[in-house]
């Protein structure tokens, strides 16, 4: 079906979604959560320009709603979010006072744990934690995995701040999360996201494991975390890895084939990859390993470009000792990609 719908491109995350919804099993058993509040899913972007992140994740919901076969009485459940924790906490930071704002997002309790990373940003907000925790119960269910899905996250730039500082907030964060029954390796499982890692997942398990110190699963709290701790190796490069092996299995289609010209073949992909991140670099790691032909990144700062390819591990050398692309030798500098993207 998706592929028979191919040209109409907009369609294509509607059919994946149409998948997960027939895949989705409500329940009513839900933990007390008087404390919470559902939000309003209204778009505050503006009405004239493109929709909300979370407007945009709601359109296609409701586009693949209308293929699914779903009734609408669960499909009216299945949209809504459970609940949603805001919190704010005082932090002294170099002898002041910053008021800390932070999130969790239940989308879906339809399965236990749910599932969801934790990401430190300075645009992190209400609606884009509902919005990520969306997205997360639609791709446990599209790959049938038995969680539901959750999203957090803490407004701060973690660049602004110590180790210490950061070490302090993270804690303090989880501190809420445990009082509010937020995290626990049956209830609600956080992860890395942008702006943290296997350190801030263990800083949060070591709190976690305080509050519980009986519990002999306290471990599973959280994943992600360092090795020696109870994390799995190959954690990190496996979200890169599973977009390359998405984008090899989409082009191997002889009807994808067809309408874009591909040959097929990962060694005649040219691919221009937006973020270096976690997911942005071991995916560009991944296609050059097997021959395809990475000839632009866009990063926050700018984008690089070489028609002959880039060479990934001198990309990723030279920012994370300058920490951005600007001034990189043989690329071209785009100093705006998504402008030039668009336009």
């Amino acid at each position: 079906m998706l592929l028979r719908n191919f040209k109409k491109s907009n369609m294509i995350n509607a059919f994946y979604l149409a998948r997960a919804l027939k895949t989705f099993r409500p329940h009513h058993q839900f933990l007390c959560r008087g404390y919470s509040t559902h939000i309003a899913t209204g778009n505050t972007a503006c009405e004239d320009h493109e929709p909300s992140f979370l407007k945009s994740v709601e359109m296609y919901f409701d586009k693949a709603a209308g293929i699914s076969g779903v009734s609408q009485k669960t499909l009216s459940h299945m949209k809504a979010p459970d609940c949603m924790l805001k919190v704010t906490f005082p932090i002294e930071i170099k002898d002041k006072v910053e008021i800390i704002t932070g999130f969790r997002v239940h989308h879906s309790r339809h399965m236990l744990p749910v599932k969801g990373g934790i990401r430190f940003a300075t645009d992190v907000d209400e609606q884009e934690v509902t919005a990520l925790a969306a997205l997360m119960t639609y791709k446990c269910a599209i790959v049938d995995v038995p969680f539901g899905g959750a999203k957090g996250g803490i407004s701060i730039d973690p660049k602004n701040y110590t180790d210490a500082e950061v070490e302090r907030i993270t804690r303090r964060y989880t501190v809420e999360l445990c009082q509010k029954s937020f995290i626990g390796p049956g209830t609600d499982v956080p992860a890395p996201d942008v702006g943290t890692g296997a350190r801030e997942m263990a800083w949060i398990m070591d709190t976690y494991r305080q509050f519980h110190p009986n519990e002999v699963d306290s471990i599973g709290c959280v994943t992600g975390k360092p090795i020696p701790l109870g994390g799995v190796r190959g954690r990190n490069e496996s979200t890169g890895l599973g977009v390359y092996y998405g984008i090899r299995e989409f082009v191997s289609y002889p009807e994808v084939q067809k309408h874009t010209g591909l040959s097929g073949d990962i060694k005649d992909l040219r691919i221009i990859i937006q973020g270096f991140g976690k997911v942005g670099y071991w995916a560009a790691k991944f296609f050059e390993q097997n021959g395809a032909k990475i000839i632009g990144i866009g990063e926050k700062e700018c984008g690089v470009y070489n028609p002959n390819g880039l060479n990934i591990d001198k990309l990723f050398n030279y920012r994370r000792s300058r920490g951005s692309f600007l001034g990189m030798p043989n690329v071209d500098i785009i100093e705006d990609p998504l402008e030039n993207v668009t336009s």
